[in-house]
C-alpha cells in the first residue's frame, strides 16, 4: 500500500486497517515478550490465545508472528524500543484494542509470574499510551 493511501485509512475504523492495527498489536506483545531476550512457549501460546478474536483468512497467527518478533528483537539490539511504541501506537485506531492493549501485554508480562525489569519498563509506556 503506497503512503498516501495508507494516510487515508489511518483513523478509519474498517475493516481495511484491522490487519495493520492487528500486526500492530501483535508487534507490541511481541516485544513485551522479547523484553528479557528471552522467547518462552508459554508466552506465545499466550500471545496466540490473545490473538484468536484476530485471525481470520487474511490475518493467520504464524504469518505474522515471525516478522513481528524479528522486529521486536531488533528494536531492542538498537535500542529502538521507544521508536517501535511510537510506530505501533500510530497504527492503532481502534479504542477498544487500544484499550485491551495493557491488559494484553500485562498478562505476556506476567505468565511466567515474574515480571522483567525489561519488561516492566515496556509495560509503563503502554500504560501511558494505551492503558
Amino acid at each position: 500500500m503506497n503512503d498516501r493511501l495508507l494516510q487515508l485509512y489511518r483513523g478509519v475504523a474498517v475493516h481495511a486497517t484491522a490487519n495493520l492495527e492487528h500486526t500492530a498489536a501483535l508487534e507490541l506483545l511481541a516485544l513485551v515478550m522479547a523484553a528479557d531476550r528471552q522467547l518462552e512457549q508459554s508466552e506465545i501460546d499466550t500471545i496466540r490465545d490473545i490473538s484468536d478474536d484476530w485471525r481470520d483468512g487474511d490475518f493467520t497467527f504464524e504469518k505474522y508472528l515471525g516478522p513481528a518478533i524479528v522486529r521486536a528483537q531488533d528494536a531492542i539490539t538498537q535500542d529502538t524500543v521507544i521508536d517501535l511504541i511510537d510506530d505501533i501506537d500510530s497504527r492503532i485506531n481502534s479504542r477498544v484494542l487500544r484499550k485491551a492493549l495493557f491488559s494484553a501485554a500485562r498478562e505476556v508480562a506476567g505468565i511466567d509470574d515474574e515480571v522483567s525489569p525489561e519488561e516492566g519498563s515496556i509495560l509503563a509506556e503502554v500504560a501511558v499510551r494505551f492503558g
